[in-house]
């Protein structure tokens, strides 16, 4: 951990709970973090359990590397390299996979990551800032177009014209290179704010959601983690925002759902193929305890389903 900063996972224990834990089991923690839920797993583990934990931030690894527990395994790639990197460990199926999505708390404090307006940083936003274009090098090449695209889509956010061809214009005089500077001319482009929300709220989060491909991501891997789990495995999934949990939503629901079969085909009812997955209650959201002590947990939604002994039968990646 890097500078004090600290990270109070959400929904802790109703999402260890939900993963059904035993000691000798085999789990995945897609999103390892500060280790918050890896911890709690390796709580319940016993000597012969083993976790595996991915994250793209070199600090979540570094975090990780300090517990010095052997049962756990960490890969620093997106989750998406799940597949690969399983089977380069050899690792088949396992017990459970648990996804807790979005951004850290450490990474939105840590002002060098450039992911808040809330300092006046380099404008990076990447979870993994080794890797790929950060939202400076982005937002200089973009077009109104593309820019507009991922702020209305990303964001929700109904100025995204405007905000993009404020950008466009900020920049023919310099580079849009600090958080401070996208801030003041987002807030600039918006005519109307909404209550208790900076009016930079939502290209903040449209344009971090897009350089680190989020969305695509998750619909990368929801069908990777569920393929992993043996019969009686479960999927947990923590989202925090719409169109997160909308893409984990479709996805269970459409792998609770029997199989389509041709129109008119003569079989009972009792022969139609089993579906992959079974929805397990409802979704679950933070207590007012739990939001009042972490107002950052407002936004998280939880859903799980549990892996049944039919075939795996795949729709295709997840899509919002």
């Amino acid at each position: 951990m890097s500078g004090g900063l600290s990270h109070v996972t959400v929904l802790l224990q109703e999402a260890v709970d939900a993963l059904a834990i035993q000691p000798d089991g085999l789990y995945i923690d897609a999103t390892f973090g500060r280790g918050g839920h890896s911890g709690a797993v390796l709580r319940k583990l016993g000597e012969a359990g083993r976790l595996v934990a991915f994250d793209r931030d070199p600090q979540a690894i570094a975090a990780g590397q300090a517990l010095g527990d052997e049962r756990l395994r960490l890969v620093h790639e997106p989750f998406s390299a799940m597949d690969e990197a399983l089977d380069a460990a050899g690792i088949g199926q396992v017990d459970g996979v648990l996804m807790d999505l979005g951004v850290s708390s450490p990474q939105l404090d840590d002002p060098s990551r450039g992911m808040s307006f809330r300092f006046d940083a380099p404008l990076d936003m990447r979870m993994d800032p080794t890797r790929g274009e950060s939202a400076a090098d982005w937002l200089a090449r973009a077009s109104v177009a593309e820019i507009t695209t991922v702020v209305r889509e990303y964001g929700e956010e109904r100025f995204a014209y405007a905000i993009a061809k404020a950008v466009a214009t900020a920049r023919q005089g310099r580079a849009v290179a600090t958080t401070g500077q996208l801030a003041a001319i987002v807030e600039a482009a918006v005519r109307t704010r909404e209550p208790g929300q900076h009016p930079a709220t939502r290209t903040f989060q449209a344009v971090r959601i897009f350089v680190n491909r989020e969305l695509e991501e998750l619909s990368l891997t929801l069908p990777q983690a569920a393929r992993r789990l043996k019969p009686g495995g479960r999927l947990v999934v923590i989202a925090f925002h719409s169109l997160e949990d909308r893409i984990v939503k479709r996805f269970m629901r459409d792998h609770a759902r029997p199989p389509a079969l041709p129109r008119g085909l003569p079989i009972r009812e009792s022969e139609r193929p089993r579906p992959p997955l079974t929805l397990e209650g409802d979704a679950i959201r933070p207590s007012a305890a739990e939001v009042s002590a972490n107002p950052r947990a407002r936004s998280a939604i939880m859903r799980v389903a549990v892996r049944n002994d039919a075939p795996w039968l795949d729709l295709g990646s997840a899509e919002a």
